[in-house]
């Protein structure tokens, strides 16, 4: 049986490949490659978000299952060189990516919200630190775009970012240092950090597994969700019209997943760490004014050229999401009497 290359994330600096062979998917980790964009570098630093040995030792410790979480099982880890790493991984079958549903979707923020309600959490100094103001603040923007009419005049961003999303993203970038600042008012807990339908495969049985656990670390209540749900139809794996409804049920979901585990605290604070992670986005609304204009647009992996429109409004409705998000969040920043 040939090689079958998958999708992934080739910029990252820790990826030296992924593939699948026979039933079989092969991970390089690598702290080698000299090719990768800076904001993709990947680290020694076992705090930085990108630590490169650090998916490595969440399987070898055993960490999705101390959680409470589905992962592919672990065949085999391999030290195959000089920093690199090559973990061999059940191929887990079932839905994934764009075949997941709503429901789909809601179950994974349910496991998620009884992972981290538990009160014996494990701890590893390898875990990461400080993921979101660090991966956030890393990406390349060129904030200039935000403040010219040029930019905002170009016709896909005509079409599909009216004046009043306009003005909400600007204010959203202007307040990226409070709701980087609210984030630290919510309980922390462990979360996975990347979790959007490409790591996500729901088996047949319904078990929710978890894939590509490179960023696991310290992170809020709430956070992962604020991942999930408008990164669902960034890269038009999920249709964007069902966003408002994926956003109410997986926020309830987590809400009672969270219960189940016994969490009893002020479900104001889960709903302000979803809402507040909105400014993990702030970037794209500046990337998304500078491709505006390109001669074709890609997919996740690259490879397959998408409908610049569907792109566009998918990009649309998950900014216009953050953008509420982080009304919202000042609006419970005020109720709780954080400030």
């Amino acid at each position: 049986m040939s090689l079958q290359h998958l999708t992934h994330n080739r910029l990252n600096g820790v990826t030296g490949g992924i593939w699948r062979d026979g039933n079989v998917v092969h991970k390089v980790l690598t702290h080698r490659r000299d090719d990768a964009p800076g904001h993709w570098a990947s680290s020694a630093d076992p705090a930085h978000w990108n630590y490169w040995r650090r998916e490595a030792l969440a399987y070898e410790t055993g960490l999705p299952r101390q959680l409470g979480l589905g992962a592919p099982t672990v065949l085999d880890i391999r030290e195959v060189g000089d920093e690199e790493i090559e973990l061999l991984l059940e191929d887990v079958q079932g839905h994934h990516s764009s075949q997941l549903s709503v429901q789909d979707l809601v179950e994974t923020a349910r496991a998620l919200g009884r992972s981290q309600g538990r009160k014996d959490l494990p701890e590893y100094p390898w875990l990461s630190r400080g993921f979101l103001r660090d991966y956030s603040t890393s990406r390349p923007a060129d904030w200039r775009l935000l403040e010219e009419d040029r930019a905002w005049s170009q016709q896909l961003i005509k079409d599909h970012f009216p004046p009043e999303l306009r003005e909400g993203l600007h204010r959203l970038h202007l307040d990226r240092e409070r709701l980087l600042s609210l984030m630290q008012t919510v309980p922390r807990t462990v979360c996975h950090l990347d979790v959007w339908p490409n790591n996500i495969i729901r088996r047949p049985t319904g078990e929710v597994v978890l894939l590509d656990w490179a960023f696991v670390g310290d992170g809020v209540l709430g956070e992962d969700i604020g991942n999930l749900v408008p990164d669902s139809v960034f890269d038009l794996l999920v249709p964007h019209q069902l966003l408002g409804d994926l956003d109410r049920r997986a926020t309830r979901a987590y809400l009672e997943g969270l219960n189940e585990a016994g969490w009893t605290g002020d479900e104001r604070l889960v709903r302000l760490g979803i809402c507040a992670s909105a400014v993990k986005y702030d970037w794209l609304t500046a990337r998304s004014l500078e491709t505006a204009s390109a001669d074709q647009h890609t997919d996740y992996g690259g490879d397959t050229t998408v409908d610049p429109d569907a792109r566009y409004a998918a990009r649309a409705a998950g900014l216009s999401l953050c953008a509420r998000w982080a009304r919202e969040a000042d609006h419970l920043a005020h109720d709780l009497g954080i400030w």
